[in-house]
């Protein structure tokens, strides 16, 4: 196994990494709305807050040597089901290969954000 480790997405909050490589396969931690230049959420929209969870895996998935377009599934969590619309609409223009998905709404996230992804990819 490989530990990925960029500066150009957030840092772990916990004893966690932010992605591991593995039989040729990257499988992210679930990255939420921080900016990494700042470290704080300053996304307060479910529209910005999808921009910049995307942003961020898409920054973990290329340290590793991977890509958006070869993600083969994603896990989905939203902090209010009545946003899935809006959210699916930011999705789909960065997850283009339109891998398997799963999404699901929780009661609350990390930092109270209202979105995080994960995915495994292909390296």
């Amino acid at each position: 196994m490989k530990v990925v480790s960029t500066t150009n997405a957030p840092q772990a909050i916990g004893p966690y990494s932010q992605a591991m490589i593995s039989g040729g396969m990257v499988y992210t931690s679930g990255q939420i709305a921080i900016d990494p230049s700042s470290g704080n959420i300053q996304a307060t929209t479910i529209e910005d807050q999808t921009h910049q969870v995307c942003k961020n895996v898409k920054a973990v998935l290329e340290a590793s040597g991977s890509s958006l377009d070869k993600v083969v599934k994603t896990v989905c969590f939203l902090a209010d089901m009545g946003d899935f619309a809006t959210f699916n609409g930011i999705y789909a223009q960065y997850f283009t290969s339109k891998p398997a998905r799963s999404c699901v709404a929780v009661k609350t996230l990390p930092k109270n954000v209202l979105v995080e992804i994960d995915t495994i990819a292909e390296l």
